[in-house]
């Protein structure tokens, strides 16, 4: 996938809203502070002029943030989740527009789900990834700020995160937003996705 334009498209912050037109989309979980924006501007080729915004405070993403790219998908960050300092009701409700979107939205093609490569997955994202394979989502795993691992504990990540995530070695991928490690793998899987969608 060659990213020629890229514009955000506008926010949804409750559930119901479905005014954006019905384009093929591609959504990006993970919990607060795991670098979703950072590798969606990375993976966008935003560094300089970004267009999602990054915050040194996590939880500052609190809807479902559409940016439109090359005028034929949408990228969908969605709420960050599992930050301790985020009042218990606000998390209920991004655990409900979270639901909401992935399981009535029926151009969701599949889902980005971004886990710290220097921590185990969380309860938060064993949740996640089964609940996508639940609802039968296609998912890929991202292990984020790989670059900030030596290469012993990179492999040690790996090979933990699809032990305890219960997925194949080929659902994940490991990332940098800082030096774009993982850039060009994760487009060429997204434009997979997208192929195969078209072709059903």
């Amino acid at each position: 996938m060659k990213i020629k334009s890229v514009e955000y498209a506008g926010t949804i912050a409750s559930p119901g809203r479905t005014s954006f037109e019905m384009l093929p989309q591609i959504a990006f979980s993970g919990r607060s502070n795991v670098g979703k924006s950072s590798l969606i501007n990375r993976l966008l080729r935003r560094t300089r002029k970004k267009i999602a915004h990054v915050s040194s405070t996590p939880g500052k993403t609190q809807a479902l943030n559409f940016y439109r790219v090359n005028k034929d998908i949408f990228f969908v960050d969605l709420p960050g989740y599992g930050y301790a300092r985020v009042p218990e009701a606000t998390r209920t409700t991004w655990a409900k527009l979270i639901e909401w979107y992935l399981g009535e939205y029926s151009q969701v093609l599949g889902v980005v789900h971004l886990v710290d490569a220097r921590h185990p997955p969380t309860k938060h994202d064993h949740s996640m990834v089964e609940y996508l394979a639940e609802i039968g989502i296609p998912t890929l795993i991202v292990l984020t700020k790989i670059d900030k691992l030596k290469r012993s504990e990179r492999d040690a990540s790996i090979t933990r995160a699809i032990d305890a995530l219960k997925v194949n070695h080929a659902q994940l991928l490991p990332f940098s937003s800082k030096t774009g490690e993982g850039r060009d793998t994760l487009l060429k899987a997204l434009a997979e996705l997208m192929r195969m969608e078209e072709e059903n």
